[in-house]
């Protein structure tokens, strides 16, 4: 049976596991409620922390919501816990090896930049899904370079997959992504750092869906 979940348009949220926990689970409690088209654990945990309990919690908290929960990076998390998939920050040397080391079915994406080697490097191994990063200057992706509209551009023409946006986008600059063709946005402290994260996801979907 292929039980591979599939990603959708809209908000991709990704979560601070070094967050404190409490407040973690409480806010995602809330978005999960709402339009999430899927969830990234980044791989930021704290030391001494236990990752497949913490991952476990989130994939069970997302399941009654059918939210797919990737990891980011550490794909050998997928072979203990319900995990949907991994999301990549550069092309994987292993991907074969780690697909029949996994086997089942996973979703799989990769950050990508101006080099559309990547872009193509994804249409060819058929990945789920690509994430531009970064768009606009951004503290939480200081370490991504911006990437250009050119570039999307060009990308949707040779991605035929989903394409998300990522990195210092705001309710409050969604509108200069008009122009470009895309099926979602990430987003890390625009919605779990926020003091209401349901407020702040209405206001991302509000600019979104315009």
């Amino acid at each position: 049976m292929n039980n591979k979940k599939h990603i959708l348009s809209g908000l991709y949220l990704v979560l601070d596991p070094a967050m404190n926990e409490e407040m973690l689970f409480k806010r995602l409690e809330l978005v999960l409620a709402k339009e999430v088209a899927a969830i990234q654990i980044w791989d930021h945990f704290r030391t001494n922390q236990d990752e497949e309990a913490l991952i476990q919690q989130i994939c069970d908290l997302s399941a009654p919501y059918d939210v797919p929960v990737l990891i980011n990076n550490k794909w050998q998390h997928l072979k203990h816990t319900s995990l949907a998939g991994v999301h990549f920050d550069s092309i994987p040397k292993n991907i074969k090896e780690m697909k029949a080391e996994i086997n089942r079915d996973i979703m799989i994406g990769l950050t990508c930049g101006n080099d559309l080697k990547m872009v193509r490097w994804a249409a060819e191994y058929e990945l789920d899904y690509i994430s531009f990063c970064s768009m606009f200057p951004s503290v939480s992706v200081s370490s991504c370079e911006i990437v250009t509209f050119e570039t999307v551009k060009k990308a949707r023409a040779i991605f035929k997959n989903s394409l998300f946006l990522a990195g210092g986008i705001y309710p409050g600059n969604l509108a200069c992504l008009r122009e470009l063709q895309y099926d979602g946005i990430a987003v890390v402290s625009g919605v779990m750092g926020s003091e209401n994260p349901v407020s702040s996801i209405h206001q991302y979907y509000r600019e979104f869906k315009k």
